[in-house]
């Protein structure tokens, strides 16, 4: 079953719980996590808002693993590369490719950088995954966040939705057409996949434009503002 972020949201047990507390829960703990130079404290709030958001939120564990994968291919490529390409110091490893070695510094660089942020993913993934986008984008506008910034993240995060869905479906069809069944036909899907989601997604982005000029757009998007349950 195809990650759906928006639905995960929606459906769990922390949906209804006080948006305000989860955003600057979230804020607080991105701040400390960040301020903190301790590995410990690292892995503490990984463990620990992991186990909110699977024990208490009941996210099941495949959506929450779907979650981090994107962003945790991200850091490890990115941490490799501090490691090899960064930092002074003495010299602990020497790869023999073009003067490539690894120092002290470097070592400290990319794994102080994995750590921090593996401690802030599940922060994140707290507020993403048991709040509902219209109730995180109400909570700024009531905290008098300027609109502009209000209407950027919306678009962006109807664009992303959007640009995956593409994504999806192309690799369906390409996967109907036996697009990946050798090593040689991979890379040849890959690189029409590459080529194509960018005119895909400028045409969409048209789409959207359009469908907001039919709608009376007027440069301002309302935001909308849910109701509370009766209980």
């Amino acid at each position: 079953m195809k990650f759906d972020m928006d639905y995960i949201a929606h459906n769990n047990e922390l949906t209804e719980f006080n948006p305000f507390f989860k955003l600057f829960l979230t804020i607080i703990l991105l701040i400390v996590t960040l301020a903190f130079d301790n590995l410990y404290f690292d892995v503490f709030i990984f463990i620990v808002m992991s186990v909110i958001i699977l024990a208490v939120a009941k996210i099941s564990i495949k959506s929450y693993l779907k979650f981090l994968s994107l962003p945790m291919a991200f850091l490890v490529i990115t941490c490799i590369f501090l490691i090899f390409f960064f930092g002074k110091g003495e010299v602990i490893y020497e790869t023999g490719i073009l003067g490539i070695v690894v120092t002290t510094d470097s070592l400290h660089y990319g794994v102080y950088t994995f750590m921090r942020v593996l401690g802030c993913l599940p922060c994140l993934g707290f507020l993403a995954l048991t709040t509902p986008i219209a109730k995180i984008l109400n909570c700024l506008r009531k905290l008098k966040v300027p609109k502009v910034m209000i209407e950027i993240a919306l678009l962006m995060y109807n664009a992303i939705f959007i640009f995956l869905n593409e994504i999806d479906t192309m690799q369906k069809a390409q996967n109907s057409r036996l697009g990946y069944h050798s090593y040689w036909s991979s890379f040849k899907s890959l690189g029409a996949l590459a080529s194509t989601i960018f005119l895909r997604s400028l045409d969409k982005s048209e789409t959207l434009q359009f469908s907001l000029d039919s709608r009376g757009y007027d440069g301002e998007l309302p935001v909308y503002e849910p109701r509370k349950r009766e209980k």
